[in-house]
Parts: C-alpha cells; sequence; structure tokens
C-alpha cells in the first residue's frame, strides 16, 4: 500500500466519509415524507465507490444501479444537485423526473441510471464500444450488484467485452443479497470472480471494506483497460448496513440475521482506514475532525438547497423524456 501517496489516502478518507454522511442526512430528513423518491442506500460499501472513482478521469463513463448516491458523489458530481433530485425538484440533475434511482450526469460521463437489475451493465459496455470506436481513450466502469450476475445480460456483456477487447471494468458488489435472497441461496458457489474465466478476462476477488487494496486492484485493471489491453472483472465483497431499501435495518422482519450485520459493522470500512492512517500518522485527530464537520456544512447546505427549490412546472412532464432529431 506504501505506493499510494498520503494525498491519495486523504482523498479516499474524504469521499467514504461524504458518502457516508449523505446517506446518513437522508436517514435523519426521510421521516419527513417531502423526499418520495424510494432510496437504496450506500452504507457500508463506501470504500469500492471511493477507490475505484478515484482512479478514473472525469470524462470515464461509470454506470451504476438503484443504489447509485456513492457511486457519483466519488464520481465529483454536485451533492446540491444530486439532493435536489432526490427530492423532485427542477434544479435536479434529471430535472426531477429521474429520483434516486435514475440520476443522469453527462458532464461527468454518467449517461444514464437503470434500476432494471444488471440493467447498467451493457449501457456501459456500448459506451465502451463507441470510446474505442472514437479512439477516445476512455474507460466504462459498470458498478452493479451479485444478482446481476445472475442476468443474461451480464454473460452477454462480459463476452462481447472480452470479443472486442474494450476498455471496460466490471465492478460487483457482492455485498451476499439480492433483496432479500442470500447468495448461498442462489448460486451453488460464491466465486463470482471465478466467472471471468469464462470469458477470457481477468476475475479478481477482493476485501470490498479495504479501500487501498481496492484502489490498486481498480488501478491495475483500468490501466490495462485505457492500455487496450481488455476488460476485467473485480469483485468487491462487501455488504450494506441497511436494508434493500428505506432508511431502515430488515434483520428485524428476519430478512437475515443480526449477528451477521453485527460482525459486518464492526468491519467498518471508514472506521479501520481512518484508524490506519491515525496509526501511521497521515491524519491528526484534528484533521479528521476537520473533514468531518466540513463534510457536514456541504451537506447541510446541500438538504436545504434542495429542499427549497422549485418542483418542476406541469408543462414541463413531457420535455427530456424524448430525444428529438433536428
Amino acid at each position: 500500500m506504501e505506493n499510494i501517496s498520503d494525498e491519495i489516502k486523504k482523498r479516499l478518507l474524504y469521499l467514504m466519509i461524504k458518502i457516508r454522511h449523505f446517506e446518513e442526512k437522508i436517514i435523519s430528513v426521510y421521516h419527513f415524507q417531502d423526499m418520495k423518491t424510494p432510496v437504496h442506500l450506500y452504507i457500508g460499501e463506501e470504500a469500492v465507490a471511493a477507490a475505484v472513482c478515484a482512479n478514473l478521469r472525469k470524462d470515464d463513463y461509470a454506470l451504476s444501479t438503484h443504489r447509485n448516491h456513492g457511486h457519483y458523489i466519488a464520481k465529483g458530481v454536485d451533492i446540491n444537485v444530486l439532493m435536489a433530485e432526490l427530492y423532485g425538484k427542477e434544479a435536479g440533475c434529471s430535472k426531477g423526473k429521474g429520483g434516486s434511482m435514475h440520476p443522469v450526469f453527462p458532464e461527468f460521463g454518467i449517461l444514464g441510471t437503470s434500476a432494471i437489475v444488471g440493467g447498467s451493465v451493457p449501457i456501459a459496455v456500448g459506451a465502451a464500444l463507441a470510446s474505442k470506436l472514437r479512439n477516445e481513450n476512455k474507460v466504462s466502469v459498470a458498478f452493479f450488484g451479485d444478482g446481476s450476475t445472475e442476468e443474461g445480460s451480464f454473460h452477454e456483456s462480459m463476452n462481447f467485452a472480452s470479443l472486442k477487447k474494450l476498455p471496460m471494468v466490471f465492478i460487483c458488489e457482492n455485498n451476499f443479497y439480492a433483496t432479500n435472497s442470500h447468495l448461498s441461496a442462489r448460486q451453488p458457489h460464491d466465486n463470482i470472480a471465478k466467472r471471468a474465466e469464462s470469458y477470457n478476462m481477468p476475475g479478481i476477488q477482493v476485501n470490498g471494506n479495504n479501500v487501498l487494496g481496492i484502489y490498486n486492484v481498480a488501478q491495475g485493471a483500468i490501466d490495462n483497460a485505457r492500455d487496450g489491453n481488455g476488460p476485467s472483472l473485480i469483485e468487491c465483497r462487501t455488504y450494506r448496513w441497511k436494508g434493500h431499501v428505506g432508511p431502515e435495518c430488515d434483520y428485524e422482519k428476519g430478512c437475515r440475521p443480526k449477528k451477521e450485520l453485527e460482525d459486518w459493522m464492526e468491519k467498518c470500512p471508514i472506521e479501520s482506514f481512518s484508524e490506519y492512517l491515525l496509526r501511521h500518522q497521515v491524519v491528526t485527530y484534528k484533521e479528521l475532525q476537520n473533514i468531518r464537520d466540513e463534510i457536514d456544512r456541504d451537506i447541510e447546505t446541500a438538504w436545504k438547497f434542495g429542499r427549497e427549490s422549485a418542483y418542476p412546472e406541469s408543462k414541463e412532464v413531457f420535455n427530456h423524456v424524448y430525444f428529438k432529431r433536428g
């Protein structure tokens, strides 16, 4: 890990805390019932988004799922605009029509978001194909959960990307649950990275709570893709703390064991990384608190902006729905 500069380590910590606190803000205000969009929260998985996106350029493509806030915050989007979208406001990135599951930020390489399981994977591959045909030297990354690997579109995308040696990286955030169904109840083995062998591409399994480990693996895969050597599959084994959807936990409903959640919370990616940085004197306790305070101020501003912004007018309902040529 020593090849990673202290500046990058601090950046990774900042991104992880920003994602966590953004999601925690949603939890704290969701009961007001004026944020109407369903929310799929990213708490517990912050290391993946931070580590992967820290290796991407602004114009690289990143396609995500219904659980997308972390990816897009790590990619650098304006949280004021993202929060406004969650409130369905005109100032939102999708003009209030996308909500939590369908934000779009083309200026950050985010061409759209699909809530269909595995739906963003072939879109990311299409973006990679376009980049190759145009000689743009852009890399395309698809984030998806373990449930997506059971969709035909995932396998077709892997096959096509390998066949055409596209500048593509597949990032599987394996949190072991597809809604409420554990991976062991759906698959005969839990080694998703091994599926890469069938498509003649590298498959790497990594601890999804170890931000530096993910950073190094993602850097290699992204550089490899950008150099024209084709795609890779990275399986990040992690865990979401909240239920499939909404601000509550789901163990009370018998969806998963409470002990399992508690064990994973003990492996908190932010706490463990903060302790690492403090131990190696990369940050001080004061600096860590300053980072948290700065982020909290920015999120409070974003929340007020999102909540107080105007709703779109009714005449806007058919605008930005279809692409019109000419």
